[in-house]
């Protein structure tokens, strides 16, 4: 694998600090949302169902957050944005982890509705500071630290939950997200090559809110549509073999596929059509139902995972690409809370899937779920394609 792309975006000291900064910032988020559920079943004495309604109602919060927050981005500047977001972080999650269960409940709503939209931002940071034949390696180095982070924060966040009390480790958490965000109101990176007056920049929704935009928003949520009904998949699959300890292994092996998956996309000479790498997740996912047992699902699972960091860093890459960088920001808030959604939805699918077929129909259900996507996606991009191409004709002739 070439390493020479990724020694370019490297040596830019812009893309090297957003990256930096990334891995800084979503390690304590990662872990924060794992903790969060171990201090409400453990400390609040709940059951994890109520643990779950407190995830989702700050989940559904982050979603409608998102393209509100990112169109703040793009009018009035990030320190504008930002400043909101870090004294209402604060003063919640000072008070959270002390409260008992309803509180914390209505304290998920203002959580989500302020918070910083740091994917958002460091995105657009690295977009803008790297050329634009090198935004993809630069994308998909972003995933590969989205991976680590990932990898890291709920084996740290459960480390610490497990050792210390449950309160004071979210607090922790939960304060140094809030470090992060002070971070980047003080490094501030730039998100615009066009110039800093944000609100002269405005572009107006119509002008950009298309068809290829949807089309990506729909690309994103079924990939996260996968990935969480994966995630409820191995789980359950863990538990039919009796083997729920090897369950952080397995996972760090469908990891470790996603980030070397990302690694060798980002080397690659030109970029792949968002619909085929979704096509190929969903294929490469279906298999996972054939598994028999942890160590041939661990396998499957890293071929599956090769796919993952692709397929997200594709859809970036599309939503930078077929948007104005003028109304970029509130572009990757859609971005997000489609794939927030996405999440949320795979969950409840694979998990009915699970209760009829068990662990494989839930594999095999998102797998095809996401296949499904793709080639409807596909086919209606080709349409378009054809009617404008005909409109084009008609007009020339």
């Amino acid at each position: 694998m070439p390493f020479a792309p990724y020694r370019r975006v490297l040596s830019v000291p812009a893309a090297r600090a957003a990256l930096l900064l990334g891995l800084f910032l979503r390690i304590p988020m990662f872990a924060g949302g794992v903790v969060l559920t171990l201090h409400i079943v453990q400390t609040l004495h709940r059951g994890y169902a109520e643990a779950g309604v407190v995830s989702a109602l700050a989940t559904v919060c982050i979603a409608i957050s998102g393209p509100w927050r990112g169109r703040l981005l793009d009018r009035i500047g990030l320190r504008r944005t930002v400043l909101p977001s870090i004294i209402v972080t604060a003063l919640v999650w000072s008070v959270a982890p002390f409260v008992g269960y309803l509180p914390l409940l209505l304290l998920a709503i203002p959580a989500g509705l302020f918070v910083t939209p740091t994917f958002s931002i460091l995105r657009q940071a690295i977009i803008t500071a790297v050329p634009d034949a090198e935004r993809r390696t630069a994308l998909s180095l972003d995933s590969v630290g989205v991976e680590l982070s990932f990898m890291l924060g709920p084996v740290l966040g459960v480390w610490a939950a497990t050792t210390w009390s449950t309160t004071w480790v979210l607090f922790t958490a939960e304060m140094l997200t809030v470090v992060g965000a002070i971070a980047v109101w003080v490094v501030n990176p730039v998100m615009r090559r066009e110039g800093h007056d944000a609100d002269a920049a405005h572009l107006p929704r119509r002008e950009w809110f298309s068809g290829a935009f949807l089309a990506v928003l729909a690309a994103a949520a079924a990939t996260t549509l996968v990935l969480s009904g994966c995630d409820v998949a191995f789980v359950a699959a863990m538990r039919d073999y009796g083997a729920v300890g090897s369950l952080g292994p397995v996972l760090a092996v469908w990891g470790l596929g996603s980030a070397l998956g990302g690694l060798v996309y980002g080397a690659l000479h030109r970029s792949l059509p968002v619909f085929a790498l979704l096509a190929g997740l969903g294929v490469v996912t279906v298999p996972l139902a054939l598994a028999s047992g942890p160590v041939s699902l661990a396998l499957l699972s890293f071929v599956a995972g090769l796919f993952c960091a692709p397929t997200i860093t594709a859809t970036v890459d599309a939503v930078s690409r077929v948007v104005h960088e003028r109304a970029r920001g509130e572009a990757m808030g859609w971005h997000g809370s489609a794939m927030t959604a996405g999440s949320a939805l795979g969950a409840p699918v694979a998990g009915a899937a699970i209760d009829l077929q068990g662990y494989a129909g839930g594999f095999a259900l998102v797998g095809l779920l996401g296949v499904l996507v793709a080639t409807s996606g596909w086919a209606t991009v080709r349409l378009r394609r054809r009617r404008r191409a005909a409109v084009d004709v008609a007009a020339a002739a």
